[in-house]
């Protein structure tokens, strides 16, 4: 290592900043998860949608975010957006908005394969049922394309938690900020990147090992021998009797 020594008490005193750095991390990708979440039901249901301007409207927003970089869309939002409305925006909304805006087209796309998945015989049982577009989303549609898609939801979510790193180009004070500011004042780049890179590795990689293990349940439940309980609608149906414990 050209006689390298490793510092490891600039380790310890940079500890401390990185790790309020990570509590603000964390903030923006829980933030921006549950906005993404909700905000990609209707963007997937738009692009799903009969009527061609609502259509190509939904498509065209989840064509532009997913062609694009993310670090172009949050420059964008941070230093073009101002110049064309006049209201200058602080990093950190800017930074939610534009982080927000790149994962519901994800998370559209996400929610679409798995609402198309659910078999058309249950929605339309649900119509038989007399339940309306709302209900049939919120107890039939949704809840069945979650299941199936989740271990995709928790993909994208750790790549958000990845890709919070790029806030730190217009200074919001996150990991990866605090530690590029940590290592020019003492110019340990070693020391520092690497505990950041540990830090970011310790929060993603459980998240990815119950991904993996999710998945493998849901291909050993989709096996021949694996037998299914009743489902929603099948509870919802008269005369239907369900096993209790």
């Amino acid at each position: 290592m050209n006689g390298y020594t490793f510092d490891w008490d600039v380790v310890a005193r940079a500890l401390p900043s990185m790790l309020e750095g990570l509590g603000l991390t964390l903030q923006i990708t829980v933030i921006t998860i549950v906005l993404s979440m909700v905000l990609a039901i209707p963007v997937a249901v738009g692009r799903m949608s009969k009527i061609e301007v609502i259509r190509w409207t939904a498509q065209g927003y989840i064509e532009l975010f997913r062609c694009t970089p993310l670090l172009v869309q949050l420059f964008w939002i941070f230093y073009a957006l101002p110049a064309l409305t006049g209201v200058t925006l602080p990093g950190y909304v800017s930074a939610l908005i534009a982080l927000t805006a790149n994962l519901t087209a994800f998370m559209a796309e996400t929610y679409r394969s798995g609402f198309q998945s659910v078999p058309v015989e249950q929605v339309e049982a649900g119509r038989m049922l007399q339940l309306n577009r709302f209900q049939q989303l919120r107890y039939i549609i949704v809840p069945q394309a979650m299941r199936q898609q989740l271990p995709v939801i928790l993909s994208l979510n750790i790549s958000l938690f990845k890709d919070t790193a790029l806030v730190s180009t217009i200074a919001v004070s996150d990991l990866m900020f605090i530690s590029n500011t940590i290592s020019a004042q003492n110019y340990r780049a070693l020391e520092i990147f690497t505990l950041a890179a540990l830090i970011y590795f310790a929060i993603a990689f459980p998240v990815s090992l119950i991904t993996s293990a999710i998945e493998r349940r849901m291909q050993n439940m989709a096996g021949p021998g694996f037998k299914p309980g009743p489902g929603l609608l099948a509870r919802m149906m008269p005369g239907t009797k369900v096993a209790t414990a």
